[in-house]
């Protein structure tokens, strides 16, 4: 009922897009629907992502399911880099009060390689050896799909904040164990598509990783083409293997179709290889995605290279709180690998990560417990307020959440960087545009 009279006021007070510059979106009440406020960032003065230790004592284990080896690497290193954040802040603050006593959160690295045997070993042992209360993670829907699964066997709370497959969270693969943070394949679709539908190019080339999430990704940008700008056309629609490491081949039939946009949903490292490799075989054609901020990247093929880049998300920067500046006074002293241009603001990726470990806390906090049981009955339903100050909805029969998106264009000059282009202008996209309706194959949503 909650949902329904959310969206049913959004589409009264919202008929058409609405744009919005940065640091214009509309602020909720201070802290309201949240105990642990961004707003209320400890100092952190002397944190470092690369130097941080867990605390002693009583703790709240969270096991950290990444590849922090192998090809995607990089990858790991920005999880990590969000989450110490978060428990640092918190322990800072004293740590949460849970089963009668005050916790600090512990984080336990379990690195999944990429590799889908390796991630139910590593979900294994951090589970039955480490006794994780919490699994959070994981890039890649083939893998969270297996963490999810572990998850339910071992009773563990699993917040999945880096994979967005519309499956997961449906029939015989939801698991009540599981949360859903991050927006799925169906918003990032109908996010960019609404976004398109407004402007004038009508040509687009898909260009995808072969795996469920880039092919679910497709079909959602497709549908939502089909809805929002009908005269769209696909002009070409290909899938590369994870971890490609060369473009050409792709970028060729791309220059021939007579695209005039290539949308992809690659992440890191494809991401960026896409970014570069496009500017040095000389197609400068918009690329649209939602992780094209590999900073390194942008800075690599300069401010021409990387203008007119289309980057959606469900959190653009900048922040009405003081988190940002804590962040970039801290980046400051980091050490390798974190002292690089991708850290120095937190953004729109990493600001998603961070918020999602912020509500897990809160939702510990308030529901006094580790216990996965209370938890769950807390966070179902749950209204919470993120980082920019719209408000989050825990969708209760399906562990999904609904909230806005939102879509802006890399410009120069920008607020950001100097050695590229960055967001300008952001368009927030409402909810009742982009939210997949609960699943029909899944009982408890009837």
């Amino acid at each position: 009922m909650q949902i329904a009279k959310r969206l049913l006021l959004l589409g009264v007070a919202t008929a058409a897009l609405v744009l919005v510059t940065l640091g214009g979106h509309p602020a909720l009440a201070a802290g309201a629907g949240r105990g642990f406020d961004p707003g209320q960032v400890s100092d952190m003065t002397g944190f470092d992502p690369a130097k941080f230790e867990n605390p002693g004592g009583e703790v709240v284990k969270i096991g950290v399911l990444a590849p922090f080896s192998g090809d995607a690497a990089a990858v790991g290193q920005i999880y990590w880099a969000t989450i110490s954040w978060v428990a640092t802040d918190i322990n800072r603050r004293g740590g949460i009060t849970v089963d009668g006593k005050k916790k600090k959160i512990a984080l336990i690295k379990g690195d999944t390689m990429g590799k889908p045997a390796t991630t139910k070993q590593t979900v294994e042992k951090l589970c039955l050896q480490e006794k994780v209360d919490v699994l959070w993670g994981t890039s890649g829907s083939h893998l969270t799909a297996i963490i999810q699964a572990e998850a339910d066997k071992h009773k563990k709370l699993h917040l999945n904040s880096n994979s967005l497959s519309d499956t997961l969270m449906e029939g015989k693969s939801f698991t009540p164990y599981t949360f859903q943070h991050i927006w799925t394949t169906y918003a990032v679709g109908h996010t960019l598509a609404k976004y398109f539908a407004s402007r004038q190019e009508r040509k687009f080339y898909i260009l995808n990783q072969d795996y469920v999430f880039g092919h679910e990704l497709a079909e959602s940008f497709k549908a939502g083409l089909k809805k929002y700008a009908p005269d769209a056309q696909i002009v070409g629609e290909d899938y590369h293997p994870l971890f490609n490491k060369d473009f050409a081949p792709y970028l060729t039939k791309v220059k021939a179709s007579g695209a005039e946009v290539i949308f992809t949903g690659d992440w890191m490292p494809d991401s960026s290889n896409l970014i570069k490799q496009s500017r040095q075989m000389g197609v400068t054609l918009p690329i649209a995605g939602i992780f094209l901020d590999d900073i390194n990247a942008l800075h690599a093929v300069g401010v021409e290279g990387s203008k007119g880049l289309v980057f959606a998300n469900q959190v653009l920067v900048d922040f009405q709180d003081g988190i940002q500046d804590k962040w970039h006074q801290a980046w400051k002293t980091w050490s390798a690998p974190y002292n690089t241009p991708l850290y120095e603001w937190l953004g729109s990726t990493t600001a998603a990560y961070v918020e999602s470990i912020y509500w897990l806390v809160d939702v510990m906090e308030r529901a006094g417990s580790t216990d996965p049981e209370k938890v769950i009955k807390v966070w179902e339903g749950d209204e919470w307020n993120g980082l920019i100050g719209a408000k989050l909805v825990m969708r209760a029969c399906d562990h999904r959440v609904v909230r806005d998106t939102y879509v802006g264009e890399f410009v120069s000059p920008n607020k950001w960087y100097q050695g590229c282009a960055y967001l300008g202008q952001i368009t927030t996209i409402p909810a009742e545009f982009v939210t997949l309706a609960p699943p029909k194959d899944l009982e408890r949503c009837k």
